[in-house]
Parts: structure tokens; sequence; C-alpha cells
């Protein structure tokens, strides 16, 4: 799925009948589920729950190209089988063959206004963001996975020596991408700098400025879509090892013990998925003085009992918040750990 890069993959019996299909979203619902994953093919169709479709849609080999469109479009397919006569798969096509390419419908922005305490003294001089990580600015790379995914207009919200920032990135243009920038006068949150943009027209995915990662944004934008989510958020499983045994009680009766468990958990990645409905629960203006972060929005959206949807990355992902984080990205890109989307 991820050599070809279709989001797709079908799998077959002996004669090449289709026995089902498993796709990026697929993977990821399963991820969130805690479903395991280290199973065949065959075995993760038959544990696949999909109420709209229980059997995979396909059409006819021997149908013209107008037929599998129009099809396509009235299920809300992105890829399609086709049979020949004996019902067997002869082909695959994916809408984007059959329309002209088009950049996705969203916009960027790119946290970059920190002061990277934590990465001291390698930040007394270079802004977070600019840190190079093998031989570019870890901003570059991310700029390049943006660009990669079709996003070209990207806002840097920038502070903490934003001339910096401006000077290397200026407009953009060298870099494929068309920059704008928005500075913050002081510290307003994560989500604070926000209030300083106009409401977008599209979604607008936001990216703190010290992750590097290769997520498949383009597949963030189709899970956004799927489950009609205000915000999306990209999440990551966390596993923590507690070394020693854990007893439960029930006031003072033991009732059990584990012995070294591992508990697992989502965290919060980093990366924000927003339809322009969720910038209408940012103060504007900020009031002075107060501070404004994701998860404050967050909360607000579900307090309103609003959609927020969670995202598994199950790509490459680092936060170089540490000198421990940032030693990491640097043996990462050296080793080939991390491969940057082109």
């Amino acid at each position: 799925m991820d050599a070809a890069g279709l989001g797709i993959f079908l799998v077959l019996d002996n004669e090449r009948r289709l026995v089902g299909i498993v796709t990026d979203g697929d993977l990821r619902r399963a991820m969130l589920a805690r479903q395991n994953t280290d199973i065949t093919a065959g075995a993760f169709v038959e544990a696949k729950r999909n109420p709209v479709y229980p059997k995979p849609v396909t059409g006819r080999i021997s149908d013209d190209t107008q037929s599998h469109l129009k099809l396509m479009r009235q299920r809300k397919l992105h890829h399609l089988p086709l049979l020949d006569s004996e019902d067997r798969v002869a082909d695959l096509i994916v809408m984007d063959d059959l329309l002209p390419k088009q950049s996705p419908p969203m916009r960027a922005v790119i946290m970059a206004g920190g002061l990277g305490t934590r990465l001291r003294p390698l930040t007394e001089n270079t802004p977070k963001p600019m840190l190079p990580v093998g031989d570019r600015p870890l901003m570059e790379r991310t700029l390049e996975s943006l660009r990669g995914a079709g996003i070209r207009h990207v806002s840097l919200s920038t502070g903490y020596q934003a001339d910096k920032v401006a000077e290397h990135f200026k407009d953009g243009r060298a870099f494929g991408v068309d920059l704008d920038y928005v500075t913050e006068d002081r510290p307003m949150g994560t989500a604070g700098a926000l209030s300083l943009m106009a409401k977008p027209s599209e979604p607008l995915l936001v990216i703190n400025g010290d992750i590097l990662t290769n997520v498949d944004y383009s597949a963030m934008l189709a899970f956004h879509q799927e489950q009609e989510a205000l915000l999306t958020v990209a999440v990551r499983k966390f596993e923590f090892n507690v070394p020693y045994g854990v007893i439960e009680c029930d006031g003072s009766r033991v009732n059990g013990l584990t012995e070294k468990p591992t508990y697992t958990s989502f965290v919060n990645a980093g990366i924000y998925l927003l339809d322009p409905g969720a910038f209408d629960y940012i103060p504007r203006p900020m009031p002075e003085g107060t501070r404004f972060n994701m998860t404050d929005l967050i909360q607000k959206l579900i307090d309103a009992k609003l959609t927020v949807a969670g995202f598994p990355i199950r790509e490459y992902w680092l936060d170089i918040g540490q000198p421990a984080d940032y030693e990491q990205a640097q043996a990462d890109v050296r080793d080939g750990r991390y491969a940057q989307v082109a």
C-alpha cells in the first residue's frame, strides 16, 4: 500500500476473485480500536466492519470511463476495482487517474514561534524550527512534505527570532510554496496565533514547528472529511512500561496483581486539521495577557458536542523537544529511518 502510494490494496483468492479491500483508513480505524493488525490480509478483511458497503463496490472492465466515473461519484469512492466477464480482478482505477490532478483543498500553518527553552543552548541564537536536521533546517523538511502533498499556500506563525526565519524562507518560492507570515508580538498559545488570521474558506492544516514527520496529509484530509469532523487531531500510540508489579485494591483488600504491565494510550501528535467553522471558537481578539492553546480549542468543541476526530499516525513521527530527541532526529535522517516525502 505504501510503496504504491494508492492508499489501498486488494485481497484476492487463488483465482483472482476479489475477497475484500483494505484501505489506509481501515488500518487507521483499526489502530484507534486497538485491533490486532499483525494478522493476514484475509483475516483483516473478515474482521473489518463496513456497514455502508458490506461487499466491495466494483465496476466492469468492459464499461467506459464515464460509467466508472459516475459510479465512483455516486458511491463517493476514490478507488474502483474492475472485474472481467468471469468476475476476476482485471484492473484498479483511481479517481485521480480519471480527473485532472488538483491540489488538495487545504492550506497550512506551521507554528514556529516557540522559544525552544528545553533545547538550549542550541536555540540561543537559532529558532528551534531552523535547527539543522541532516543537511537542512527542520522547517525545510516540513515545507517539502507539505509541497509533496500538493499544498502550496503556507503561513508561518513566528515570534522568537522571527527575522531569521523570514530571512531564510522569504516568500517561499525557492521552496515551491507561497509563504506569508503571522507574527506574534507576545506568546499567545498554540491556537492563539490563529486569531490573527482571517477565517479560511477551506480546511487548515496546523503543524507544530518542532515535528519531524512524513505523515500522509492527503490521507488525513480524506479521514477528516469521512468523519465529518470540525477538527481532526493527529494522535500517536504511546506505550508506558511499568517496571513494577501493579497492585489493584478495593479498599484494603487486594483483588488483583499485574506484573510489569504495559499501558497503551494515544497522545497528541501536534498536527491538526481545522474546518473553517472551528475558527468561530477561537477568541477574537485575544484578551491581553491570555493564551489559547489547541487543547483549549479541542475542549471547547467537545463541550459544544461537535465532532473532533482522532487520526492515528502510522508513519514516521518525532517531536524534537529535548536534546536527546534532536540527536535521534539526526540519526534517523542519517540512517534512513526517516524517509522524506518527495
